[in-house]
């Protein structure tokens, strides 16, 4: 199989229609992306193959069990390169998308991508998730918040359960350590106002890798002094 029909098979497997355009989007992307990686630090990947399988369709994995549809608003928090908020979008066209990064440069990356592939109604923000949780134009506004690799998950959870309207989910994709990262949380699922749903495996094609994404539902607003101020989060996080 062609990197691209690897691609197509993969985004089908999820239950998304790739079409065409779709396809070429996420060719752009990729394009792009390895760019401006020679200028800026956005990812340690570079081939195509592995592009497409480790970031785009890792990402659109994130669509597993239909916690995350067409029609929806989510917020990607700390997005990087854009992953998984980036992939989404391309994939469901419909999904009213905002990607939130502390790092100018990769905001006016994204902004680029969105350009160049004619995506017009994402919301780029520059700024951190402790600033942006407390916005009452952001806070509890959202049906789902997600992100990935981005911190341990007790600190994950006061980054983005904030986000998250009573009823909506937090969707995390985490690697191998899943299991304990949850040990780790019941503190801050209980502070913060979410109960833990479940945990889907994730195949990705022609790879052995452990991937997990982790499903919470928001079933209490969360407590008005959450998120603490920057700094605070990661190194004091709720246990």
């Amino acid at each position: 199989m062609s990197n691209i029909d690897i691609l197509r098979q993969g985004i089908e497997d999820f239950g998304i229609e790739a079409s065409d355009k779709m396809l070429a989007d996420f060719q752009k992307y990729k394009e792009i992306l390895v760019e401006w990686n020679q200028k800026m630090n956005l990812t340690g990947i570079e081939d195509e193959k592995e592009v497409f399988i480790k970031h785009f369709l890792d990402s659109i994995s994130a669509v597993s069990k239909g916690y995350i549809k067409n029609g929806m608003s989510l917020i990607d928090v700390g997005t990087g390169a854009g992953f998984p908020g980036m992939p989404l979008r391309i994939s469901l066209p419909d999904l009213k998308v905002t990607l939130l990064d502390s790092l100018n440069k990769r905001i006016n990356f994204l902004q680029e991508v969105a350009n160049q592939i004619d995506i017009d109604d994402i919301e780029f923000i520059h700024g951190r998730a402790e600033d942006f949780g407390k916005d009452e134009n952001y806070r509890e506004c959202f049906d789902i918040a997600t992100a990935r690799a981005v911190a341990g998950l007790p600190a994950l959870m006061e980054f983005c359960v904030p986000f998250v309207k009573v009823g909506g989910h937090f969707v995390c994709l985490k690697g191998p350590n899943a299991n304990l990262e949850l040990e780790e949380s019941k503190k801050a699922m209980e502070v913060l106002g979410i109960e833990y749903i479940e945990k889907i495996d994730i195949k990705l094609p022609e790879i052995d890798l452990d991937h997990n994404i982790l499903v919470f539902k928001k079933v209490k607003n969360t407590p008005s002094k959450y998120p603490r101020k920057a700094g605070k989060v990661t190194k004091n996080p709720i246990k």
